[in-house]
């Protein structure tokens, strides 16, 4: 699927639930128009996909239809749609280092860090080497252009928001994170100590979720949510952002239903320390 085909396939999903509204309040395509002041040509191209919608389109149909309780997340989704679903073959066509870069500015305005890793360590508490280690691999994976050092220098500088500013971490992660061996065994044990000394921040919280945990949430792919604006969830093959309210409200529940399965202080730093000691 390319990044326009994406895209088109949020603006369909937009107008099918612009046309389930528009059932389920029994009207017909030309009451909707007159109700909206459109002609009825407009609200078809809309409810097929062929027009975007604006927000005040968006806000007109739902008034007509009486379903104002979804204004905002469609709104959002809507604004969202060229963005929600990101390749990240076409985000790292010129590299890595500039994909870093780009997010600097959201990371620099999150006051509230809530995020759930089970595949790596989270990319704000990461280490030069860690990083380079596993950007590299990703690099060759996806068959991009390998600029693995450059870009985990520009992660790190990133990172910065960790011991700067007026931020929040609550970070989680799967215990089988740290038996996963990114890099070599010292790269490994100098991200496991980091863990170790991060975790000791007052504005950090580091849990791990043990992997014996009787499951009340199954393991997710990894996501990260900043404040209560955005959710970017990583896939394998894309970046999907999620802005709408609804769906936000849904990983912050994932989070706080993850966060009772896991351990934190001495806990976490034995498994942490456990995991140092397996490296031999």
């Amino acid at each position: 699927m390319s990044s326009s085909s994406s895209a088109q396939a949020a603006r369909e999903v937009i107008a099918a639930r612009l046309r389930d509204m528009r059932i389920d309040a029994e009207l017909t395509g030309h009451e909707l128009a007159r109700r909206c002041g459109w002609s009825p040509a407009k609200s078809s191209r809309i409810e097929n996909a062929r027009t975007p919608p604006s927000d005040a389109d968006i806000r007109a149909w739902c008034t007509a239809c009486g379903g104002e309780s979804q204004v905002a997340d469609l709104i959002a989704a809507n604004r969202q749609a060229d963005q929600m679903y990101v390749h990240w073959k076409k985000l790292h066509r010129h590299g890595m280092r500039r994909a870093q870069e780009e997010i600097v500015p959201l990371y620099r305005g999150t006051r509230l860090f809530r995020v759930y890793c089970s595949n790596v360590i989270p990319g704000m508490v990461q280490t030069e080497s860690y990083a380079a280690a596993l950007l590299s691999t990703i690099a060759a994976f996806q068959g991009t252009p390998d600029d693995s050092p450059e870009a985990a220098a520009s992660r790190i500088e990133r990172s910065e928001v960790v011991h700067q500013g007026n931020h929040r971490f609550a970070l989680l992660i799967e215990e089988t994170v740290l038996r996963y061996r990114v890099g070599d065994a010292e790269t490994m044990a100098g991200q496991l100590g980091y863990l170790l000394a991060v975790m000791a921040l007052p504005n950090v919280s580091l849990g791990v979720i043990p992997s014996d945990a009787r499951r009340r949430v199954w393991p997710l792919e990894a996501f990260y949510l900043f404040d209560d604006r955005r959710v970017s969830v990583e896939l394998l093959t894309a970046a999907v952002n999620v802005t709408s309210p609804s769906e936000i409200a849904l990983y912050a529940k994932a989070f706080s239903g993850l966060s009772e399965l896991a351990v934190y202080g001495v806990k976490a730093r034995a498994l942490i320390t456990g995991a140092i000691n397996s490296l031999g």
